[in-house]
C-alpha cells in the first residue's frame, strides 16, 4: 500500500540557510577580550574578559542544564587541550528558570572575568585559534552556544612561515598578454537551455501536465472577451516565470557578504551529505512512497487568495500551481539549482528563469492557439514511467554528492569503480523498469513497447554498457564522455591504478624544483569536487602534445582549495588579506585558498597560472578551457615568455 506523507524538503533546506543567517544576524551584548600567560613549557591561563552589560545574564561555566554546556572551549587542532575546569569572578548569584523547569542555575551579571589553562603538545605556534562558547538570558529568554572566535599571541611560540600574498605575483600586468582576463565559468546561455529542458520534463510529470488544458480553458471560457482571455492566460504563465526567478533572490543577497559562498557550496562536506539525503527523498518520492509536498495550508492559503482582483488572482494562481506541483518539479528544480550554486546567483537566476520559462510558455501558447490543445497527448501511465526515470537519475546524482563529499575527506567510501559500479546498477534498475520486469506499486503494467519507451530502453541499456569499462584497471576505464562525474583516476581501489600520473601538491617544493631545473611552473587550482577540473585533467591534459609539454616543459602544481588536512600547527594563523578582511588558516585548503584570491584574484577552480622561477606572472591565467588547442596555445604564450625573459 502507497502511503502518503508530505516532507517539507525544500524549506528544510530554506531553513538549514535560514537558521544559520538569523544566528549571525542576533548580536550578542558580550563582547570578549582573551590574554595569555604562559604558565609552564607548553602549558598558558587563558583570561577571557567581558565588557559590562547590564538588563542580560552570563551563565556560569561548567554547568551542564538539558545536556548542553554553558560553556566550552574548541581549538582548531587537537593538540591543544583544556586541563582545568573555568575560573569565574564577578558578580554572581543562583537563580530559577523557567526555562529549565525552575532549577537553579548560576548566573553573572555585569562584568566578569573566566579564567582556564590549557596544554599544547608538540610545537607552540606563535598565535593561538579557539572559539569560545557561552550562553546567556534573561527571564524566559535563552541563548545557548554564542560562538566567540578568538586569537591570542603565545609567549615564546614559533612564528608562521607560510607565504600567501606574493608581491612578486601581479596578473595585471603579465609578460605576454594572453589568457582569460575574466572568470570563464559555464556560459550563461548554456545554463539558460539546461534550466529550459529541466522546466520542459517537469511539464512532463503527472502534477503539471494535466493543468495544462484545464487552466487555459479556465481562461478562455470564463473571460466574455477572447482578447481578455488570452491576456490572462499569457499574464498567468508570465507570473510562474516570474515566481521562479524570485525564489533565487535571496542568493544574491548571501552573495554580498561571502565572496566564498558559492564555491563552499560545492566543498562544504556536510552540504554535499544534506543535498545527498534530500536526492534520496527526492527519488523515493518519484518511486510514489511518497509525496514531497509544501504545507496543504500554504497551498489553500493561497488558493483563496488566487479569487481576488484581476492581475493580484492571476499572480496567486500562478503561485498555488507552483506550490501544489512542487512534488514533481521540486526534485527537477532542486537538482538544476544544486548544480549551478557553486558559479554565483546570476547563474542560479539564470537557469531558474529557464524553468519557469518552460513551465509558462504552454499555459501562454495554447491560450494564443488553443485548437493545439486536442492534438496534445492524453494523461496516462507513461507520466508516471517519466516519474520513475527520473527517480533513478535522482538516485545517480545523489551517489555524485556523497563522492563529492567522500573525496574531499578521503574516505575512501566511493572511489571512482565503486562509484561507476553504482551507476551501472541503476541503469540496470532504469532498463529493467522500462522493459516491464521491475514495477513500482503505483505503475502500470508494460502493454505495448512504443517507439519512445524502445528508445529509451537502448539509450540507457548503451549508456550502462558505456560504464562497464569503468571498472577495470585498463586504459579503456577513462570514460571520457563523463569525465569529471566519477571521482578523479588516482582515487582508486586498485593500488596502482593505469591512468594515475600524479603532481606536486606544494607550492614551495614547486618554485625550489623549478629553480633547480629552470622552468616556469604551472599551477593548477583545483578541488576535489570540482567537475571541470576532472573534465580537464582527462579530456584535455590527456592530449599527447599537451602531456608532453605539461611534463617536460613546466613544474605542475596542483592546489586543491577544498583539502580538508589541517597544516601543522605551526604553519596555522589568522591571515589578513589584500581587502582587510581576516581569514583563519587553519587547512590546507584555507591556505590554498586564500593564496588563489589574493594573488590570482580567482574563487573559482579550475584556474590556471604560469609563473617563473622567481615568481612573476608569465601569461594571463586560464580558466575551465574544453578545447585542447586553445589550452595548447595558452601553454606554448607561457613558455615564448619564460623565454624572453630568460634572454634578458
Amino acid at each position: 500500500m502507497i502511503f502518503k506523507t508530505r516532507i517539507t524538503a525544500f524549506f528544510a533546506l530554506l531553513f538549514f540557510c535560514s537558521v544559520r543567517g538569523v544566528s549571525q544576524d542576533i548580536v550578542s551584548p558580550y563582547q570578549w577580550q582573551v590574554t595569555s600567560q604562559k604558565t609552564g613549557e607548553g602549558t598558558y591561563e587563558l583570561t577571557f574578559t567581558s565588557n559590562d552589560v547590564s538588563g542580560w545574564q552570563l551563565y556560569a561555566p561548567d554547568q551542564v542544564l538539558a545536556d548542553v554546556k554553558m560553556a566550552e572551549l574548541t581549538f582548531s587542532d587537537s593538540s591543544f587541550s583544556q586541563i582545568e575546569k573555568f575560573s569565574a569572578t564577578g558578580n554572581s548569584k543562583n537563580i530559577k528558570s523557567s526555562v529549565f523547569d525552575n532549577q537553579e542555575i548560576k548566573v553573572f551579571e555585569g562584568k566578569v572575568q573566566w579564567k582556564t589553562a590549557i596544554r599544547i603538545s608538540g610545537i607552540v605556534p606563535a598565535q593561538l585559534q579557539g572559539v569560545l562558547n557561552y550562553s546567556y538570558g534573561k527571564n524566559d529568554e535563552f541563548y545557548p552556544s554564542n560562538s566567540y572566535p578568538f586569537v591570542v599571541d603565545l609567549e615564546g611560540g614559533v612564528i608562521s612561515t607560510t607565504r600567501i600574498l606574493i608581491p612578486s605575483i601581479d596578473v595585471e600586468h603579465p609578460v605576454n598578454d594572453c589568457g582569460d582576463s575574466i572568470k570563464k565559468d559555464s556560459s550563461l546561455f548554456i545554463i539558460f537551455l539546461l534550466g529550459l529542458l529541466g522546466g520542459f520534463i517537469a511539464l512532463l510529470t503527472p502534477c503539471v501536465f494535466p493543468m495544462i488544458p484545464l487552466t487555459v480553458s479556465f481562461f478562455t471560457k470564463k473571460a466574455h472577451e477572447k482578447k481578455k482571455g488570452i491576456r490572462g492566460a499569457v499574464l498567468y504563465g508570465f507570473f510562474i516565470f516570474l515566481i521562479y526567478v524570485l525564489i533565487t533572490l535571496p542568493f544574491h543577497l548571501a552573495g554580498k557578504t561571502n565572496p566564498e559562498i558559492f564555491n563552499n557550496i560545492s566543498t562544504n562536506i556536510w552540504l554535499n551529505i544534506f543535498f545527498f539525503v534530500i536526492f534520496v527523498l527526492f527519488a523515493l518520492s518519484f518511486f510514489g512512497y511518497y509525496e514531497i509536498a509544501l504545507p496543504s495550508g500554504l497551498a489553500n492559503k493561497m488558493g483563496t487568495r488566487s479569487g481576488i482582483g484581476n492581475i493580484t488572482g492571476i499572480f496567486f494562481m500562478a503561485l498555488t500551481l507552483a506550490i501544489v506541483s512542487f512534488s514533481c518539479t521540486g526534485p527537477i528544480l532542486g537538482t538544476l539549482l544544486a548544480g549551478v550554486a557553486k558559479q554565483g546567483a546570476w547563474p542560479l537566476t539564470i537557469g531558474a528563469a529557464g524553468f519557469g520559462l518552460a513551465l509558462g510558455l504552454p499555459f501562454a501558447i495554447f491560450a494564443l492557439f488553443p485548437n493545439w490543445l486536442h492534438s496534445m497527448p492524453k494523461s496516462g501511465g507513461w507520466l508516471t514511467d517519466i516519474k520513475v526515470v527520473l527517480g533513478f537519475i535522482e538516485l545517480a546524482l545523489a551517489v555524485k554528492f556523497l563522492a563529492n563529499a567522500d573525496n574531499v575527506k578521503q574516505w575512501g567510501i566511493l572511489k571512482r569503480e565503486v562509484f561507476i559500479g553504482l551507476w551501472i546498477i541503476i541503469g540496470v534498475l532504469i532498463v529493467l523498469y522500462l522493459l516491464g520486469w521491475l514495477r513500482f506499486s503505483h505503475s502500470s503494467p508494460v502493454k505495448r513497447f512504443s517507439k519512445i519507451r524502445i528508445a529509451f530502453l537502448f539509450l540507457f541499456a548503451a549508456a550502462t554498457l558505456y560504464l562497464i569499462p569503468g571498472v577495470t584497471n585498463t586504459s579503456w576505464s577513462k570514460l571520457s564522455l563523463i569525465s569529471g562525474f566519477p571521482p578523479p583516476l588516482c582515487y582508486s581501489i586498485y593500488k596502482n591504478p593505469v591512468n594515475c600520473d600524479k603532481s606536486l601538491l606544494d607550492y614551495e617544493q614547486a618554485i625550489q624544483l623549478a629553480k633547480k631545473e629552470n622552468k616556469p611552473v604551472l599551477i593548477d587550482f583545483t578541488g576535489w569536487a570540482c567537475v571541470n577540473c576532472r573534465r580537464m585533467e582527462e579530456k584535455v591534459w590527456t592530449k599527447p602534445y599537451i602531456e608532453k609539454m605539461m611534463r617536460n616543459d613546466f613544474i605542475l602544481v596542483s592546489l586543491y582549495v577544498d583539502e580538508r588536512t589541517k597544516l601543522p600547527v605551526s604553519q596555522q594563523m589568522l591571515y589578513k588579506a589584500k581587502n582587510g578582511s581576516e581569514k583563519s588558516i587553519v587547512t590546507i585548503g584555507d591556505k590554498w585558498t586564500a593564496f588563489q584570491i589574493d594573488n590570482f584574484n580567482a574563487t573559482s577552480q579550475p584556474q590556471y597560472a604560469i609563473i617563473s622561477p622567481d615568481e612573476k606572472i608569465l601569461v594571463k591565467t586560464k580558466f575551465y578551457t574544453p578545447d585542447a588547442s586553445e589550452f595548447a596555445s595558452w601553454l606554448q604564450c607561457g613558455l615564448d615568455a619564460f623565454k624572453k625573459i630568460s634572454k634578458q
